[in-house]
């Protein structure tokens, strides 16, 4: 059975990178996050209801990328998962939809890397949080909210190479 494993954490924190190295080291495959792609197509200036369909688009992108793995892949890495909206638009809008609390409280995943925000940030333009104390604050949103769950995580820190060689050894080791 193929072995969901989240990435999540703050933006510029390696997530996309970590995910296809992982990919690249398992031999399988990853999925990216929805949201870079929906946000380049419509525009930066997103609003609550944006939250809804880029969390809808993750879900089928995520479904339609498992579908094309072989059943004996030995995992699949997902770089984003329904945690990460309902942090960031509970940050943006003090709000989150429904659906994606039932879609956190009904999807199944069996391991999470939580990258810390200590490499440096890296300006797109997509990101909209430079500053450290954000960074931080959101890093400890994920934390707690992983803490608070019953699926096993690792922190992930480091420079880029040290992030996959910590990423590896804790996927060994659950």
């Amino acid at each position: 059975m193929i072995k969901k494993i989240v990435v999540i954490g703050p933006e510029s924190t390696g997530k996309s990178t970590l995910c296809a190295d992982l990919a690249k080291h398992f031999q399988t495959a990853w999925c990216p996050e929805y949201a870079r792609e929906y946000l380049l197509q419509n525009g930066k200036a997103y609003t609550y209801p944006d939250i809804l369909t880029i969390a809808r688009g993750q879900i089928r992108q995520e479904e339609a990328i498992l579908k094309t793995l072989p059943e004996d892949a030995p995992f699949y890495f997902i770089d984003t998962d329904m945690y990460i909206m309902k942090i960031w638009s509970e940050f943006v809008f003090r709000k989150c939809p429904y659906e994606i609390l039932r879609e956190i409280a009904t999807r199944h995943y069996d391991f999470y890397l939580l990258c810390q925000n200590d490499l440096p940030w890296v300006a797109d333009e997509l990101r909209e949080c430079p500053d450290e104390n954000t960074r931080t604050q959101l890093y400890h949103m994920y934390k707690d909210l992983l803490i608070q769950q019953h699926v096993p995580w690792a922190t992930i820190r480091g420079n880029e190479s040290e992030r996959l060689q910590r990423a590896i050894e804790a996927i060994n080791a659950f």
